[in-house]
């Protein structure tokens, strides 16, 4: 599976960890770790609130299509 988002990426730079993520969301972490591995995506909405815990802007955490 190709990787779509960046989140795991993110969190490295932040120096946060998925479980740090996860309580924050009240998520369970396995589904975090999910997002994170591109298994499976978190919907468009929960982009929006993964980017507004992050403090990044919603499109640094997808991967881009064009140069």
């Amino acid at each position: 599976m190709k990787d779509i988002n960046r989140i795991k990426i993110v969190l490295v730079e932040q120096k946060k960890t998925g479980k740090w993520l996860a309580e924050q969301l009240g998520k369970d972490p396995s589904t975090v770790s999910k997002w994170c591995s591109n298994k499976m995506q978190p919907s468009l909405e929960m982009l929006m609130q993964i980017a507004e815990k992050l403090d990044v802007d919603v499109r640094s955490l997808i991967v881009t299509t064009k140069q």
